[in-house]
């Protein structure tokens, strides 16, 4: 089987990692960021394919995704559905 998506996913993946990855830097650029526990205390992860996470907001239930990198692991960007 081929995953249609990895050579976006991999674009992706190098532009994300090209920045130095401190959370000042992605606050800056993408607004809210959340480390893993705080990611764990506020969505319900329903899967991921690096480095994209869907994930529902345990709020409200709201489902949406998320990007991250590596390391150090940060989430951003979330997208609503």
């Amino acid at each position: 089987m081929t995953d249609e998506t990895e050579t976006i996913r991999r674009e992706m993946l190098t532009e994300i990692n090209a920045e130095p990855g401190s959370r000042e830097y992605l606050e800056a650029k993408h607004g809210q960021v959340w480390d893993t526990s705080e990611l764990q205390k506020e969505f319900d992860v329903l899967g991921f394919m690096a480095p994209l996470v869907v994930a529902s907001r345990k709020s409200d239930g709201t489902k949406g995704s998320l990007m991250f990198q590596g390391s150090p692991r940060f989430y951003f960007g979330w997208s609503p559905e």
